[in-house]
């Protein structure tokens, strides 16, 4: 698992997502309302609305609100905001890989805070493509390690489709493709494993041990890149030691 993912469920549990749940809402409202636009508004048959939904449910976003995302997505909620998908990539402290996506209704607006965030945080923004390859687009689905039978999770897992488990300190990661994360994740559940988390990441192929003062450095960056309401998901390829994460965290 990236340092990225270990310091995003670290944030889980100090509650720290809490104060922001209104800007939380609101991305995942825009992302429900964009794949509702661009898929229908059926999760059965939309996955990428699935996904979303689920994202929504996981974050006690209340029904009404999906509802509503995904009627502004078919046009059923009226005129709404054309939002449009946009990807920067560029690199981080240490040459850190870094994915920013973000939907937003203006592009200009959106690139210049991105630019702005960077840089200020001694990164720079890179041209299209120049990490992407870094990365692959996988399902990720997390459980809790303690008390899970390990042998019991990887039959629910396998018997669902996914790719490979593994654990990954006090979590398991199940890595899936993006189509079967939705049967995947109801095998495990089936099973009677919680799952912690489940969604559609760009998994890095490799990763970049990162020092406490990178570790800080990358922290903030990502932190500020998640601040700003357009951005909706960051992504990079860098590593944390357990020590150094009880450190930056502490």
């Amino acid at each position: 698992m990236s340092g990225h993912s270990k310091w995003a469920t670290i944030k889980r549990k100090k509650g720290a997502a809490d104060a922001k749940r209104g800007q939380l809402f609101s991305k995942l409202s825009r992302a429900i309302t964009v794949a509702a636009r661009e898929g229908g508004g059926d999760p059965v048959s939309n996955a990428a609305l699935a996904t979303a939904v689920e994202k929504a449910r996981a974050n006690s976003m209340p029904k009404d609100n999906i509802e509503r995302a995904i009627q502004k997505g078919t046009g059923a909620g009226g005129d709404g905001v054309d939002y449009e998908a946009i990807t920067y990539e560029g690199y981080g402290p240490g040459g850190v890989a870094i994915i920013c996506v973000a939907l937003t209704d203006n592009r200009n607006r959106t690139a210049s805070d991105v630019r702005h965030i960077f840089t200020k945080n001694g990164s720079e923004l890179g041209t299209p493509g120049s990490v992407a390859w870094q990365f692959e687009r996988k399902g990720i689905i997390l459980v809790d390690a303690e008390g899970v039978d390990e042998e019991a999770l990887m039959d629910a897992a396998l018997e669902g489709g996914a790719e490979d488990i593994a654990e990954d300190g006090s979590q398991w990661q199940v890595v899936t493709e993006p189509t079967d994360l939705s049967a995947v994740r109801a095998s495990i559940e089936g099973a009677g494993f919680a799952a912690a988390s489940a969604d559609i990441t760009m998994l890095p192929k490799t990763t970049v041990e990162a020092g406490e003062k990178e570790a800080r450095q990358l922290l903030r960056l990502i932190d500020s890149l998640e601040e700003n309401d357009d951005v909706q998901d960051v992504y990079a390829n860098f590593d944390i030691s357990e020590a150094v994460m009880e450190a930056v965290a502490g």
